[in-house]
């Protein structure tokens, strides 16, 4: 019964904060530190009381694989702070593997909803041309920031990603339980 119980506060918590991190995503650019440090705090309570130290180990490694997984594609400009953290919270509520399956299913989505954003705007040729830009550059000098393709300085279409990542949150969490 308590199992029960701790599934359903899971999917509420992750609910929850992957609709208010999408909206305002969508709505500001940005997601609040308020709401995944928050999220992540109260992931790893949760955690604690559910499983003890254990659950806490498992929540505190799960919010550091979920940092570290989307740290890179923040610290080259393709990706805001607030997606790291709010993949990082998840983390903490779904654990390491929750994580990187949250991620994968993110990228996945994410890929998705980039072309569909792309050609919806007219900017997917333009995004095919930048990419094979980038990956020339990369090969040549190693990974770094391309100045010109940063979120601070494209003119391209924004996608909200906190959006993909909530939807593989769920997804991840959806496929772990059954």
């Amino acid at each position: 019964m308590l199992e029960h119980w701790g599934a359903i506060v899971e999917w509420t918590a992750i609910g929850s904060v992957a609709t208010l991190a999408a909206v305002c995503d969508v709505r500001t650019g940005r997601v609040p530190n308020v709401l995944t440090f928050g999220a992540a705090a109260a992931g790893f309570a949760f955690s604690t009381l559910h499983a003890g130290l254990s659950g806490l180990g498992t929540s505190l490694l799960g919010c550091l694989v979920g940092f570290v997984l989307f740290l890179p594609l923040f610290a080259l400009g393709g990706m805001g702070g607030g997606d790291v953290k709010l993949l990082a919270a998840i983390g903490a509520w779904i654990g390491p593997m929750g994580a990187l399956q949250a991620a994968l299913w993110a990228s996945l989505v994410g890929g998705v909803l980039a072309v569909i954003v792309g050609i919806s705007s007219g900017y997917l040729r333009e995004a095919i041309r930048n990419l094979f830009a980038m990956v020339a550059v990369w090969r040549a000098v190693g990974p770094s920031p391309i100045s010109d393709l940063t979120l601070a300085q494209s003119r391209g279409p924004r996608l909200a990603y906190a959006v993909p990542i909530g939807i593989g949150a769920i997804i991840a969490m959806w496929l772990g339980r059954q």
